[in-house]
């Protein structure tokens, strides 16, 4: 279940699952660059998977986005898997829907949905591309069971996530031709900062470990990537 020489693009990549990710994909054999927003988690990531590359970038901040394409592509020669990991909750700590302001759901919206959306479309050249070379280009979106399941208190991160749950299943039949395959993967909770920022004082007991829920998730592309039969968005 190897990924020698295969070049992966992880958004979120210095915490959490976004961080086994890189780790996981290192692993394998391939060759990633993950993005995060500040210089020092950045650095501090590098220390420890320095095979790695970091780029300082906001997903959510349209300007940010063609930079990363260009770093991404610069860096690792194409890009042959996209994972968005890289998500906001809205406002913190969780508040029902009527007590969240629009600037938070605005800003749930544009990392969740927006951002992917924005990033994708930059590397369809590069990602078609693989396509065209054989290596099987896969689109992973980092979903949530808050994108089907009506939580209380998640409403600006759960719309979020059902609104990129779905353009991803939209966009996985216009680009099938294009022998890309767009993926919405829900990891399941996790014991995360993430989490952690959104349950505070939780029972952390129970949560999966990111470790786990990355290496299911690099399973299935290296499955893919031996042998492109993977079903339409999930």
């Amino acid at each position: 279940m190897q990924l020698t020489n295969y070049r992966i693009l992880v958004t979120g990549g210095t915490s959490g699952l976004g961080r086994a990710l890189v780790a996981q994909f290192l692993g394998r054999g391939a060759k990633v660059a993950f993005v995060a927003r500040h210089r020092h988690t950045v650095d501090e990531t590098l220390e420890t998977l320095p095979a790695a590359h970091g780029i300082v970038a906001d997903v959510a901040r349209k300007e940010d986005i063609h930079p990363i394409a260009i770093q991404a592509v610069g860096l690792l020669g194409g890009v042959d898997v996209l994972i968005n990991n890289a998500s906001a909750l809205g406002p913190v700590p969780l508040v029902p829907l009527a007590d969240t302001e629009c600037e938070e759901l605005e800003l749930a919206l544009v990392t969740n949905v927006v951002g992917p959306f924005r990033l994708t479309r930059t590397l369809l050249g590069s990602l078609a591309g693989a396509a065209r070379a054989g290596r099987h280009p896969v689109v992973v979106n980092i979903s949530s069971d808050a994108a089907v399941t009506p939580y209380p208190n998640w409403g600006a991160y759960g719309a979020s996530k059902a609104a990129l749950h779905h353009l991803t299943r939209i966009w996985n039949e216009e680009l099938r031709a294009d022998g890309i395959t767009m993926l919405s993967i829900d990891p399941g909770d996790m014991d995360t900062p993430l989490h952690a920022a959104a349950v505070p004082g939780g029972d952390r007991s129970g949560l999966k470990r990111p470790e786990d829920a990355a290496r299911a998730i690099v399973d299935l592309i290296a499955a893919h990537v031996a042998a492109p039969a993977l079903p339409g968005a999930a």
